[in-house]
């Protein structure tokens, strides 16, 4: 479906079309959030294809490890506060192998965790014919089949099976060869080509890497002005970007084990909080889960000049890591965009409302409902019932259902064009407060 912003009634494809301005019993509901993205580099998994991994549940055989284990902390990270990570394994990377008589046992996927699998074959002591084939990771068994050949054997999670014929016994023979590969900036522009296919609210990218900040800049910018997917990328140190979908994190955190995070690597968080945040909910002074310094430290005048360059740091708070404040990097205001969408609660309203009206559309009205008074009346209930319930939890204050929302024939017999007045509701950030002594 197609979407993005308009300046003359003269789309070709059916879709929503929608400028955001700063001035001034429903099929549809508010979206659900809590959606983000990383591409890493990984010892384990699938490559090159999208996964969605929930928070919550099991990674060891999809990604190898336990989410706990420090090769995944970038998915850890995002998981604090994300429903979803929409993970994609950069690098195909080699798979280990070994070689057992005839049997060929090779890891199921590229990359040094495949080093740490091992294959036991013994005589079955119940049925001296058959054969025990045992895959060990870490020592641990993970696979047990009994078997009276190769040709029995049968792919797990883990292991596939080459070779053909009898079975050889083993004591324990080890896969080896595996290795992650190296990762290319093409790499990330595939991986971001399979991301425009699902939906989202942040993409982190935990490199360094100058360019690659430029391509994912790029890349949200194309999907929230061209596409419609009103969509922020997280970045380390970016604040060129100038540009209400790019967020730039200045430092990064200790966390209460010691391990301090980068600001490359703190993007994950930002991201995964981003994402989860609700429309009506600022992350401002929120506390970065499980830290307990920022890493590096800035002095008063330095936090405020990062927060003026629009940086998003962490600054330290009574054994806490909180968030300074919740901006993005715009900075170039003009009448037509105000400062407001420096401020990612408003920005997150705006793009909720945004996504929202045109999954509602998408969804109930479009090549469904005649473009007469009496479907554009629909459309407009439609529209004043969701604004009513953005109302009803603070996301927005002062709608007016008669005044603050028209629904009237577009240029084309087939368009609707449609004006919403509205006022996001920002979170309190600054007491100015007089106390006078008697």
């Amino acid at each position: 479906m197609a979407g993005g912003t308009w300046t003359t009634q003269n789309k070709v494809r059916p879709g929503v079309y929608i400028n955001v301005e700063t001035n001034g019993g429903a099929l549809g509901t508010v979206g659900s959030r809590g959606i983000t993205s990383l591409a890493l580099t990984l010892p384990w998994g699938a490559a090159k294809i999208i996964t969605p991994i929930i928070a919550g549940e099991d990674t060891f055989k999809t990604l190898g490890f336990d989410i706990t284990a420090s090769e995944l902390l970038p998915v850890r990270e995002a998981q604090k506060r994300a429903r979803t990570v929409l993970l994609y394994k950069l690098n195909d990377g080699v798979k280990a192998s070994a070689t057992i008589g005839a049997l060929i046992p090779t890891a199921k996927y590229g990359g040094t965790r495949g080093n740490d699998l091992k294959i036991v074959v013994q005589t079955n002591i119940d049925d001296s014919s058959k054969f025990d084939v045992k895959t060990l990771l870490d020592n641990a068994v993970v696979d047990t089949q009994v078997v009276a050949n190769i040709a029995g054997l049968k792919a797990n999670d883990w292991i596939v099976w080459g070779g053909t014929g009898a079975l050889t016994a083993s004591a324990g023979a080890p896969l080896v060869g595996g290795a992650n590969g190296t990762v290319t900036n093409a790499d990330h522009t595939a991986y971001l080509a399979a991301l425009e296919l699902y939906d989202f609210q942040t993409v982190a990218l935990t490199s360094t890497d100058n360019a690659l900040k430029a391509v994912y800049a790029a890349f949200v910018r194309r999907l929230r002005e061209s596409e419609g997917k009103k969509v922020q990328a997280v970045l380390e140190n970016y604040p060129v970007a100038d540009f209400e979908g790019v967020i730039s994190v200045k430092n990064g955190v200790v966390l209460y084990d010691g391990t301090t995070l980068t600001a490359a690597q703190a993007t994950a968080w930002v991201a995964g909080a981003t994402a989860g945040a609700e429309m009506n909910e600022s992350l401002t002074y929120a506390a970065y889960d499980d830290a307990v310094d920022v890493a590096p430290r800035y002095t008063n005048t330095q936090i405020e000049a990062a927060l003026k360059s629009g940086e998003f740091l962490f600054t330290p708070s009574v054994n806490r890591a909180v968030v300074e404040q919740d901006i993005n990097t715009f900075l170039s205001y003009t009448p037509k965009k105000g400062k407001q969408l420096q401020k990612n609660r408003v920005l997150r309203v705006l793009d909720d409302i945004a996504n929202d009206l045109k999954r509602i559309f998408e969804s109930f009205y479009i090549g469904k409902v005649s473009n007469n008074v009496d479907g554009r009346v629909l459309f407009r209930k439609e529209a004043v019932v969701y604004l009513d319930s953005l109302q009803g939890i603070d996301a927005i204050q002062n709608f007016d259902a008669q005044t603050d929302i028209t629904v009237s024939p577009g240029n084309d017999s087939d368009a609707i064009y449609v004006e919403v007045n509205i006022q996001p509701v920002d979170s309190i950030e600054k007491v100015y407060m007089k106390v006078q002594v008697r």
